[in-house]
């Protein structure tokens, strides 16, 4: 027998031995922590079924609690009392809203480079029709006058080119076979002028209807550019009718009096520009010549406004104070514009500091003063400078044009004067006119 077979199996017994040992140790914390997760779980799962009891008295509550707070959201969201409407379906900012002379239509200029025409048959309507005008490829559209009592509209346009103006019309719809209805076509472009104002851009695009002295009634249509230049043009024709400069080193906007006699100009210094419009005797702009400034602010006048009967002028600058003008003087034979009224702008942002002004246009009755700032829409009293009302957020985001309907509109069952505001919100709002207060 081999003396080393013993120790053999003795080594092979003892490793064994202590094989068994070591798992069944091991086995048996296993076991442990298996039966202590599962104690835990059994914990945890009453723990939850004693919340579950306790709550299930206060779980109707709690839902009914929910439904409040989304109750109160809803309510949050109200709008002001006077914001009446929103036009919906933009794709980007719109820079431009412009009324045709009835009222009846909106047409806005927006940044993703259409043309919309909203049919304003009651400004109350939870929707409206609307006509799509495409912009040619890169044109992006800034501002739109309506021409030819609303049958035409100008559009200003701007590229990686220049400027450019187009004026759309409808041909006449074909006379349709028996009792078929065809539809109107859509608009097409009559006149188109480029680089209007070499690579600037047109700040602002202003029509009328020259009704003064020997005017032959047609709309003319006034842009105004970005650096110093304003050019006046025939709204149905696009014939170039003058071109005046500011000399003030940037312009702010420009605007025509409804009679059409007088442009007028906001820019970089505080004094403001104005010129005759002169007609011949056949009623076509024979020139533009220079006519008076508006001396007396102490800073650049951010805007201006004509009043209805074309005889007065109210600017707002950054001085921080509004100035109502008497423009109807003999200015041939020397005399000044007279400052009527003064009025320090009612707005200031959370220090105390007064803020300026970005847009103002005063209602077709001349009662009531609509004015911007950022986001923030203020109604005024033009006699007393009083605020009438204030909405300050009025957009989500700066407003970029004002306009009030020429004339009343139907709001359901009864009918108010209606402004018109756009924003970078690719929104387009309309507002009911506030009642004026006794001065």
């Amino acid at each position: 027998m081999d003396p080393l077979l013993p120790i053999i199996l003795l080594s092979t017994i003892l490793g064994a031995i202590i094989a068994f040992l070591i798992f069944g140790n091991y086995f048996k914390k296993q076991k442990s922590e298996v039966e202590s997760l599962a104690k835990a779980e059994l914990v945890i799962d009453a723990n939850n079924a004693k919340k579950t009891t306790k709550s299930g008295n206060v779980s109707k509550k709690s839902q009914s609690k929910h439904h409040s707070h989304a109750a109160d959201k809803e309510n949050s969201k109200k709008h002001h009392p006077l914001d009446l409407n929103t036009l919906k379906g933009h794709g980007d900012s719109v820079g431009g809203v412009c009324f045709s002379a009835d009222g009846r239509n909106l047409a806005t200029a927006c940044a993703d480079g259409v043309v919309r025409i909203f049919k304003l048959d009651d400004v109350s309507n939870k929707s409206f029709k609307f006509l799509r005008i495409n912009l040619p490829a890169g044109n992006q559209p800034v501002d739109v006058s309506f021409v030819d009592d609303g049958s035409s509209i100008v559009v200003a346009t701007q590229a990686l080119t220049g400027s450019s103006l187009y004026m759309y019309g409808e041909d006449r719809a074909k006379p349709s076979d028996g009792n078929k209805q065809q539809k109107l076509p859509l608009p097409e472009i009559k006149w188109e002028h480029h680089k209007v104002h070499d690579k600037h851009e047109i700040l602002s695009l202003f029509a009328t209807v020259a009704s003064f002295g020997s005017a032959d009634g047609s709309t003319i249509v006034a842009s105004c550019s970005e650096a110093t230049e304003i050019k006046l043009w025939h709204g149905k024709t696009g014939k170039s009718l003058g071109t005046v400069d500011t000399n003030q080193l940037k312009n702010h906007m420009a605007s025509l009096s409804p009679n059409g006699r007088f442009m007028a100009a906001a820019a970089f210094t505080a004094d403001v520009k104005i010129w005759e419009i002169v007609y011949s005797k056949e009623g076509s702009v024979k020139e533009i010549v220079k006519a008076m400034q508006l001396k007396g602010h102490k800073s650049a006048v951010n805007c201006l406004c004509f009043s209805p009967n074309s005889e007065q002028i109210i600017t707002a600058s950054k001085d921080g104070t509004m100035k109502v003008w008497n423009i109807n003087v003999h200015y041939h034979m020397d005399e000044d514009p007279k400052i009527l009224k003064g009025f320090p702008i009612p707005l200031q942002d959370s220090r105390g500091a007064t803020l300026h002004y970005d847009h103002l246009s005063l209602s077709p009755d001349g009662k009531i003063l609509a004015a911007t700032h950022g986001p923030t829409l203020q109604w005024l009293c033009p006699e007393t400078g009083k605020v009438l009302d204030t909405d300050e957020k009025a957009h989500d985001g700066d407003i970029t044009c004002i306009t009030w309907a020429p004339r009343k509109l139907s709001t359901g069952n009864s009918e108010s004067f209606i402004l018109a505001t756009s924003g970078v919100d690719k929104k387009v709002k309309l507002w009911l006119a506030p009642f004026p207060r006794p001065s």
